[in-house]
């Protein structure tokens, strides 16, 4: 079942393909060196390991952030007031607590009430984080940024799908995100984001997850349905969702896995056809396992001759990503299976604490954002290596400007060309313009996140939004200072017209459009 995927040439090349993946582990790599991620490595070595980005490397990249004028100067002014008051309301935490109790609330039960809270998120947050509700709002969109040089990752934003009927119109949603790509100017979009919650029910994807989890630790426990992957695993990996052994997948559970795969390979496929890149959305670690399981299997399928269509995600918050990265990496390097990964630093920092500590074990995070941020600098430092000796792609998605400013100045040091298609950063939409802007200023090609789809339907990727950015809002107001010099600049420059205009002797002054 599981090598009918794979291409003759790959099955001939690698004989024992089918046995090495599904075995590989922590255990399986133990003639691998530990990871040293502050030793400077060999010009010439194969198997380098990562060096760390440190502050005093920042030489000819260093990102002008200072300037507000030019960040924000070719954004209309009621745009800027607009962000503005967005954002110094997504950073009030009492509000976003009072949202998200009258969001998860019976009032949304109640027609009226419902209908005017979500046209009031439609024209604050909705608006502000999101591309739009349909495919030509979405179109606008990416046209809109585009010709402020940034391009966009379409998310058809719907996920937590709980059975086959919902999964196949999410399928066609994805399928049409990549018929936008391809519809839209070339290199607009650099990315179609899928979601795994979108086109496999969540039931099943935990299902799954103990079934993968255990085998980790029984390698003798046969899953008669699993496909050839690359390791998803690692020995520091939190295991404690599946404290017994699981039962076996029932036939319709079977069945669903097949038609789930199915869903994913008609996307994977669609990808190719168009020259689309895919990149799976990571969740939480109560069904990660499946999800990497879906995203490396295809990629195994699909990512072929240094072209990465099937990225996947590493959340840099959890305690094992580097070593994942690695392990993963390395593996599929050594079987000539290019990858790309999104880096991000995580999504579930709350919930994921709170059921650790409910089951009475350690955090999977990393306990202090300090170390959070070491474990993205070395991941994307490791990353950025790999793309300088030619191998995979990496999408640096941050909000952290001195992660943007290390990793632009690593990848300036190791020689990769600004326009290099392998490297690209993101931000998410309505999140962190100025480094956004910074990057894009500086020569690196910058993404933005752009979710679409109907108000309700998104209203899940709003809630987690305000749930996890809020502290990032908060402590971060680099945007709203910015923005705020930006608005008084332009303030004045009015108060001075009007004044100029109001003497006889004025001078003729010429006013921006801004």
């Amino acid at each position: 079942m599981a090598t009918k995927f794979l291409s003759p040439k790959l099955l001939n090349t690698f004989p024992s393909f089918t046995r090495f993946l599904n075995s590989a582990s922590t255990a399986s790599l133990a003639a691998v060196a530990p990871l040293n991620f502050d030793e400077k490595p060999e010009p010439a070595a194969v198997e380098k390991q990562p060096t760390s980005l440190k502050q005093e490397s920042i030489t000819n990249a260093t990102l002008d952030l200072d300037d507000h004028q030019r960040l924000f100067g070719s954004i209309p002014t009621l745009n800027l007031l607009r962000s503005a008051a967005n954002l110094g309301l997504a950073a009030n935490e009492r509000f976003v607590d009072f949202g998200m109790w009258i969001m998860n609330s019976r009032l949304m039960e109640t027609s009226l009430v419902r209908d005017a809270i979500l046209k009031t998120v439609k024209h604050t947050f909705f608006q502000h984080f999101c591309a739009g509700e349909t495919t030509e709002e979405a179109a606008d969109c990416v046209r809109r940024i585009h010709d402020k040089g940034f391009r966009g990752m379409l998310v058809y934003a719907v996920e937590h799908t709980s059975d086959n009927a919902g999964c196949d119109r999410n399928l066609e949603g994805s399928l049409g995100s990549v018929e936008l790509a391809k519809s839209l100017p070339a290199s607009s979009v650099s990315f179609v984001i899928a979601k795994i919650t979108a086109i496999c029910p969540i039931g099943l994807l935990k299902r799954v997850s103990d079934l993968l989890r255990w085998q980790y630790k029984d390698p003798s426990f046969y899953l008669p349905w699993k496909l050839n992957t690359l390791p998803i695993f690692s020995d520091s990996s939190a295991l404690y969702h599946t404290l017994e052994k699981p039962a076996p997948l029932s036939p319709k559970e079977e069945s669903d896995l097949q038609l789930a795969h199915q869903r994913l390979l008609k996307l994977c496929q669609k990808c190719v056809q168009d020259n689309v890149a895919l990149t799976i959305d990571a969740e939480d670690t109560s069904i990660q396992p499946a999800i990497d399981y879906f995203t490396y299997s295809s990629a195994i399928m699909y990512n072929q001759d240094d072209n990465p269509i099937v990225f996947g995600t590493i959340q840099a918050y959890l305690k094992d990503a580097k070593e994942r990265l690695f392990m993963t990496t390395k593996t599929a390097q050594s079987l000539g299976i290019p990858m790309g990964f999104k880096l991000v630093r995580g999504a579930y920092m709350s919930s994921e604490s709170k059921l650790a500590s409910l089951l009475g074990y350690d955090s999977p995070i990393h306990n202090s954002i300090r170390e959070t941020h070491a474990c993205y600098n070395d991941c994307a430092s490791f990353m950025l290596e790999r793309i300088a000796d030619g191998y995979g792609a990496v999408v640096l998605a941050t909000h952290n400007v001195e992660s943007g400013q290390l990793a632009a100045s690593k990848a300036c040091d190791l020689g990769i060309q600004k326009g290099n298609q392998k490297l690209e950063f993101a931000q998410l939409y309505g999140m962190s313009e100025a480094l956004s802007f910074g990057l894009r200023n500086a020569g690196f090609q910058v993404s933005k996140y752009l979710p679409y789809g109907p108000v309700d339907m998104v209203m899940p990727y709003l809630l987690r939004r305000a749930e996890e950015n809020r502290g990032l809002l908060s402590t971060s107001s680099l945007d709203s200072v910015l923005m705020g010099k930006e608005l008084k600049r332009r303030l004045k420059k009015l108060q001075f017209a009007k004044s100029a205009m109001a003497s006889p002797s004025s001078m003729k002054i010429e006013i921006g459009t801004h």
